[in-house]
């Protein structure tokens, strides 16, 4: 089981560890519930050093990137990122990203001639995504693998800035959603700080040496502790992502699934330049979908769970759960799932099968 550069740390903050995607990552310190409560209220830091990074630049970095990805990434001015997904000829999903623009810098082989980009990917993809983009390399852009070579940690919560903003120069306040700067930190010089997150609660996800993990992670308690801030799991960034509608890779959207089923058409430019599975989703675009996934709330005390069929008021099967909990902000069970068109609409009533019996849901926006 491969381990990141804070695995450590973790033991020693007596945090549950379980397998995940092939790492060893905390699943919780504490509870879920107190974890997630103080990213809602103040702050968590998380450690997600387990996710890939790959750097593409060079003479047709910025070709290779628009190609093999949905969204317009030449849209990005440098020290911007953006939500995309690297979509299958035949619709599906091999993944879902993170594109930053990244600013010239020659003394990382960044010239201002060429763009270039970093690309933030799923643990459990990394492989898999590194030779899907390889094997559409047609352009000549260079692409760097730099995951065990970097460190991420995500400080997510209302006082976020509140808590980085001594230990960096950066004007955190200055930095807009989805805007990132490359600065120092905790005395760690090279860090992107980045406004972006996987929580609903806002907050900044740090990019560094995997080397300064520790100093950085150890220097962020330190400065949070007064503030509520307290380290964070798996379990808890599950809940938060959940109740703020975001996908989970392997979960809700997969290979088999469209971006546009997914609710992903914002991220799908189909007016772009071609890329992989365009011609497909324009098609499926003017056919219409046959399934869409939702947000639904269970009017209940059991929480739903993956691969629960889902039901029409008559009783048959018209989707099935792909992520469910108890969603802790709001005290009651909710998820995502999808069912066949028609049956997507908000206030539409649904049952989730419990095999024995079921339970009374309700479709609710994302």
């Amino acid at each position: 089981m491969q381990t990141t550069p804070l695995t450590e740390t973790h033991r020693k903050l007596n945090a549950k560890l379980v397998d995940f995607a092939g790492f060893e990552m905390p699943l919780s310190y504490t509870s879920l519930k107190e974890e997630h409560q103080a990213v809602r209220e103040a702050a968590g830091i998380f450690d997600v050093s387990h996710m890939g990074e790959f750097i593409v630049r060079g003479a047709g970095a910025q070709e290779l990137v628009q190609y093999v990805t949905s969204n317009d990434v030449r849209k990005l001015s440098p020290g911007q990122a953006q939500y995309s997904c690297l979509p299958r000829p035949e619709g599906g999903i091999v993944d879902d990203l993170l594109v930053y623009h990244l600013p010239p810098n020659p003394r990382l082989g960044m010239s201002a001639e060429h763009p270039s980009y970093l690309l933030v990917v799923n643990a459990g993809n990394i492989q898999k995504d590194w030779d899907w983009i390889n094997s559409h390399n047609r352009f000549g852009a260079e692409v760097l693998d730099i995951s065990d070579h970097t460190a991420l940690l995500a400080v997510q919560g209302p006082k976020a800035a509140e808590i980085l903003q001594p230990l960096t120069d950066t004007d955190l306040a200055a930095i807009p959603y989805y805007h990132f700067v490359r600065g120092s930190l905790a005395g760690i010089d090279n860090v992107i700080i980045s406004a972006t997150g996987y929580t609903g609660s806002g907050g900044f996800e740090l990019y560094l040496d995997a080397d300064h993990a520790t100093k950085a992670w150890d220097a962020i308690l330190q400065a949070g502790k007064p503030h509520g801030l307290i380290p964070a799991g798996l379990g808890a960034r599950d809940t938060l992502r959940l109740e703020k509608g975001y996908c989970l890779y392997g979960n809700d959207i997969d290979d088999t699934t469209s971006p546009l089923e997914a609710g992903l058409g914002w991220i799908t430019k189909l007016q772009a330049d071609d890329f992989v599975g365009r011609d497909f989703l324009l098609r499926q675009k003017e056919e219409g979908v046959s399934r869409r996934l939702v947000a639904f709330r269970v009017h209940d005390r059991r929480a739903p769970r993956h691969g629960y069929p889902i039901l029409n008021e008559a009783g048959e099967r018209i989707g099935e759960v792909t992520s469910g909990t108890h969603a802790p902000s709001l005290d009651y069970p909710m998820g995502m799932g999808y069912v066949k068109n028609g049956f997507h609409r908000v206030g539409t009533k649904l049952k989730i099968d419990l095999g024995r019996k079921t339970m009374d849901a309700e479709v609710v926006k994302l």
